[in-house]
Formats: C-alpha cells, structure tokens, sequence
C-alpha cells in the first residue's frame, strides 16, 4: 500500500487499508474506548479520512504513523463526546476465540486499571506500549512535547502498577507518583 494508489482515490484502496492497518487501528481504538463498536465506527472514520485527506501525506512510511494519529483522534473525539453517557455494561467484552490469555485476572487487571486513566494518558499508554511507536512519535500523533509523553507515560505506568499490585486496585487517580 502506498500513498499514491491512495492519491488515486480508488475505493478498492479502502479494502486494501482495511486489510493492511485495520486490525491495528482497531486494537488502538478498542483501547482506548473499551467498546467494540465504537472501535468499529473509529476505524470507518479513519479509512475515510485517510481516502479524503490522502493529499495531505508526503512520505509513504509515514503512513501507519499517520493512519495511529488518526485513529487515535477519532477515539479521543469519541471518548469526549460519550462522556456524559452512562454506561451499564461492567462485564468486560468476550475476547475471541483464539486468544489464549484472554480471560487471565492479570489482562482483566490491566484492562480494568487501564479504563481508569484520562484518555489522553490512555492514549500515550496505547500508542507506546501497544502500537510500538517512539515517544516522538507519540509526541507528534497526540500533538504534544516528548517530555510531556514521558511524564503521562510515567505517571501512567505508576498508577497502573499501584492498581495492579493492590489487585482490584483504588481508583487511579488517587495513586500517586514515588
């Protein structure tokens, strides 16, 4: 997948999208969210935006970085907008069944702590420790300095060990920074 058959504006370059990055963007999303649907419409909305805004994309390795930031906006928006809505559901999502370690406490644990910190800290978290990028490229997809990445990373990881260690784990914003 390149940029220029993108360029092209060709719908099949969406089927080619979705098969490239689709997963991801969508693991990305989920995260961040912690709704499958949402993660869905997430990345419908990301595909689209990379079939209008294909102009905007200089550098074909870029694009994977550029489809993250992407998505991860989309989420953040979604997040934003879904938070004055209650939601009841508490049983987390089935996990697939292929996915051995799906149901284990500790990814239960993790999930759960991982729920709890703000979205953006969410996002620094996912985009990092799940979508493999640099803390630059992390600075550059949320729009913020690397020091300030470091610090979100820090903090999060801090308050996701303090959660995880007291094993259902205070709230997360209570957890402080040693």
């Amino acid at each position: 997948m390149t940029v220029e058959a993108l360029r092209r504006r060709r719908p099949e370059t969406l089927a080619e999208l979705l098969d490239t990055y689709g997963r991801e963007l969508q693991a990305v999303a989920y995260l961040i969210l912690r709704d499958r649907a949402e993660a869905e419409d997430v990345v419908i909305e990301t595909l689209l935006t990379a079939f209008e805004k294909a102009g905007t994309i200089r550098d074909d390795q870029a694009l994977r970085a550029w489809l993250l930031r992407v998505a991860t906006n989309h989420a953040l928006g979604a997040k934003r907008r879904s938070a004055k809505l209650v939601h009841l559901d508490v049983v987390p999502d089935r996990p697939s069944v292929g996915d051995l370690g799906a149901m284990s406490t500790d990814r239960i644990a993790l999930l759960g702590g991982l729920d709890r910190l703000p979205p953006q800290m969410r996002a620094a978290v996912v985009l990092r420790y799940y979508a493999d990028l640099s803390v630059d490229q992390v600075a550059v997809t949320l729009g913020k300095s690397p020091n300030t990445i470091k610090a979100q990373l820090q903090s999060a990881l801090d308050k996701l060990r303090v959660h995880l260690a007291d094993g259902v784990g205070p709230s997360l914003g209570e957890a402080s920074h040693v």
